[in-house]
């Protein structure tokens, strides 16, 4: 038994950000943001754009990607930000409704942007578990960009937010694009490093001035950086390695690398210790950091410029704030049955 990717959709919002424009918000240089941090624009949603259309227009060109009906979904996860239209609501049964999902039930997770590697294993395994789900519909929508304040220094690490959606519809023996194994790392430690201090329980109830504070702060800038430095590398080494070791395969056995959006150096870095050349990935400069849809976003860009081929090995990593590191292998074209781990 194994489960497969039948589809992928992706929204991406038409209004862009340059690096021009962030420059005049943040007083870096725009050759610094281009360069060093990466990025050329990003994608920024509009107040007509909130985060769960962003998904449903995502999981409607998912379905079209698949040839699959709405009414075939038995489960559909929503796995985009915690940042929603509104708080302690459900957009995946929003979701669901609007795509007239009528058999399927839902239920909404998160690890941050390692959410949508932690979707497909918890889905992968409901799967294989239960006999009632076929079919499953993976819904993302993100638009964290709203929660950055650009004149707040110690945040500027994350210039890159974006906005976007992204979704994929799995198939249990489908045949084709294969999911193998997940691996994943929690530091704990990070948790209260870099957060939004007001509008949860623990600054409720709110005071009129927490709007003007909804943003992510870090109280301890330096200790946060230090941390980050000593840890973020080697968990993302160590995750991509165990999930290629669980899948049977080594680590320099990797054909495409479908990574979140960093610095530039970072991503190259991560080339250079797995032994990529740059064009076994994808560095999403004009694009961004667009949460947990970014491995999604490389995987399609992946393929429509010919990177992907049948039989490449797919390494799906990311890094949830918290701080949560995953990886997932996915064996696309057809299923070969001696590949299964």
């Amino acid at each position: 038994m194994h489960v497969g990717i039948a589809g992928i959709g992706l929204y991406i919002p038409k209004h862009y950000k340059t690096a021009a424009d962030l420059a005049k918000e943040t007083a870096v240089p725009e050759d610094v943001i281009a360069l060093k941090f990466g990025i050329k624009q990003k994608p920024v949603a509009g107040p007509e754009e909130p985060t769960s259309y962003m998904g449903l227009m995502a999981a409607q060109a998912a379905l079209e990607d698949a040839g699959t009906k709405a009414e075939d979904i038995d489960l559909l996860i929503w796995c985009g930000a915690q940042h929603k239209d509104y708080p302690c609501w459900l957009a995946g049964l929003y979701v669901a409704n609007e795509l007239d999902a009528t058999r399927a039930w839902s239920f909404d997770m998160e690890a941050m942007c390692g959410s949508m590697m932690a979707a497909i294993d918890v889905a992968k395994s409901l799967m294989i578990a239960r006999d009632d789900l076929n079919t499953v519909l993976l819904v993302s929508g993100y638009r964290n960009n709203d929660l950055i304040d650009p004149a707040y220094p110690a945040t500027r690490f994350m210039m890159d937010i974006g906005s976007g959606g992204s979704a994929c519809v799995l198939k249990k023996n489908l045949g084709r694009n294969v999911v193998l194994s997940s691996a994943f790392k929690g530091d704990g430690s990070l948790s209260e490093m870099c957060m939004v201090p007001v509008l949860g329980s623990k600054a409720w109830p709110p005071k009129p001035e927490d709007a003007q504070h909804a943003s992510f702060i870090v109280p301890d800038e330096q200790a946060f950086k230090q941390k980050l430095g000593d840890v973020t590398m080697p968990n993302f080494y160590a995750v991509i390695r165990e999930s290629m070791r669980k899948s049977g395969f080594g680590d320099q056995g990797i054909d495409y690398l479908a990574i979140l959006h960093f610095k530039r150096s970072a991503h190259l870095a991560a080339l250079q210790e797995l032994g990529l050349r740059e064009d076994q990935s994808t560095y999403l400069e004009d694009y961004g950091h667009l949460g947990q849809n970014d491995q999604l976003l490389s995987i399609k860009l992946g393929l429509e410029t010919g990177k992907i081929r049948e039989g490449s090995r797919i390494v799906m990593v990311g890094a949830g704030l918290g701080f949560v590191w995953a990886s997932t292998v996915v064996q696309w074209g057809a299923w070969q049955e001696s590949a299964e781990s």
